[in-house]
């Protein structure tokens, strides 16, 4: 229970971190860089690698690491992550694309499989016990490295194309219908991949509990399947189940609020995830995967009212305090990122690259797109904010893969704003200009 100096702290680091975020954030993207960069950058400012260390009195009465101030904003936090991956899910319904089968076959399998790949035999050269953290499952580590090489950001990209006129064209339709295919492998691996770690070290929970699953095989193979089937069930009945279930208890919820049973689906699904065995924020992309399945205009306009608290204030403090978490003076080593930004960016975009240019694409096309599917934004964030959560990476890789996804979505967006022209872009759109769900996803 809170004591008011407690409350005090808390509202204050609320007010402090949403400021912060949006202010920063808007700044960006004035810049014409994601918003969501801007917002870890505003966490950064108040973390130890600013404030902190100009003034660290300050910056511990405002933004305490332990007691119910903290705790209350750990729950922020993930409450931020569970709707930013609801929204990647709901977005699915406008990024599917059937048309430009070729190219996006051959990008999809050759950008998800070529990187992923490159990944396992470089934590395999370096060694991973520099990076595992304090799970020590160097199983869960090597998968993580791997779907880092290989992940693209839908928001990211999405958000960068409209502001420059191409979300109509070819290219944008390529590039986002990969996307979704990455993104969907990706939450896949990283949901197995946590799942390894909460029940090979003790804490099996639920469903692996109950059928004593233990041991690497039992647990890979146990996770693969279970997510496969809970993204089974979310791309078959689960957008029949949303639709039916919300005539059915809609009118249940105090108000006949549409938005309060999204929230109740959204939560149910997370629930239901850890039940068998996953990770909630998989639990909270399926469920956005289910409504984007139901696709009628009365859920859209649900899903875009919900982005208004979510990106209004959840999502903001969730990237605030990524940044915050960054220590820049004592766990960054700039030699290794240097490293790894180079060998990343050269395996997605090589295969990439390869991929359209055995489609047919020209060299200008196949090498914009090589540079566009180099974004890693929101997902390389939840990748790596999830990843060291559960212990599965230490802090220095931490703040590696966070400033991998900061600095390839900037690369991107810079690459994109010179090429939009010769893209078919038909030029900068002023920000207000932005439907609800674009302006809501800059992760």
């Amino acid at each position: 229970m809170f004591a008011d100096p407690d409350l005090a702290r808390l509202l204050v680091a609320l007010i402090v971190l949403l400021v912060a975020a949006h202010g920063v954030g808007r700044a960006f993207a004035a810049l014409g860089q994601p918003a969501a960069v801007g917002e870890i950058v505003g966490g950064i400012l108040l973390g130890r690698s600013a404030l902190a260390a100009a003034v660290p009195a300050v910056q511990h009465w405002i933004l305490p690491s332990a007691g119910s101030s903290a705790a209350a904003l750990g729950a922020v936090y993930q409450l931020g992550l569970l709707l930013l991956m609801f929204a990647a899910g709901a977005e699915m319904r406008r990024l599917l694309q059937r048309d430009a089968v070729r190219p996006v076959g051959l990008i999809a399998v050759l950008g998800l499989a070529v990187p992923f790949a490159a990944g396992l035999g470089l934590v395999t050269v370096l060694g991973a016990g520099r990076f595992t953290g304090t799970a020590g499952n160097r199983t869960a580590l090597t998968l993580v490295f791997g779907i880092a090489v290989a992940v693209t950001s839908i928001p990211v990209i999405s958000r960068i194309m409209h502001d420059l006129g191409l979300l109509g064209t070819r290219f944008a339709r390529i590039v986002l219908s990969v996307a979704v295919i990455e993104d969907i492998v990706v939450y896949v691996v990283l949901a197995v991949a946590v799942g390894l770690v909460e029940t090979g070290g003790g804490h099996a929970f639920g469903l692996p509990a109950a059928l004593s699953i233990h041991g690497v095989v039992q647990n890979s193979i146990y996770h693969s399947v279970a997510a496969i089937v809970f993204l089974g069930g979310a791309l078959t009945v689960g957008g029949p189940a949303y639709k039916t279930l919300s005539r059915l208890l809609g009118s249940a919820i105090p108000g006949g609020s549409s938005v309060a049973f999204q929230l109740a689906w959204l939560l149910a699904l997370s629930a239901a995830a850890l039940a068998v065995g996953l990770v909630p924020l998989y639990g909270a992309f399926v469920a956005g995967i289910a409504v984007a399945v139901a696709d009628d205009s009365l859920v859209l306009r649900d899903r875009n009212a919900l982005s208004g608290i979510s990106f209004g204030f959840f999502v903001p403090v969730y990237f605030a305090l990524i940044g915050l978490k960054l220590d820049l003076i004592h766990h960054f080593d700039p030699a290794f990122f240097v490293f790894f930004l180079a060998f990343a960016c050269a395996a997605k975009a090589a295969s990439v690259y390869a991929g359209a240019r055995l489609s047919r694409e020209s060299r200008f096309f196949s090498a914009s797109l090589a540079i566009a599917m180099n974004a890693r934004g929101g997902p390389g964030i939840v990748l790596a904010s999830t990843a060291y959560g559960v212990g599965i990476i230490d802090e220095s890789f931490f703040v590696t893969l966070v400033m991998l996804s900061v600095v390839t979505s900037l690369l991107a967006g810079a690459w994109l704003e010179r090429a939009a022209a010769a893209l078919g872009g038909a030029g900068p759109v002023r920000r207000h200009e932005s439907p609800p769900e674009l302006v809501a996803e800059v992760g």
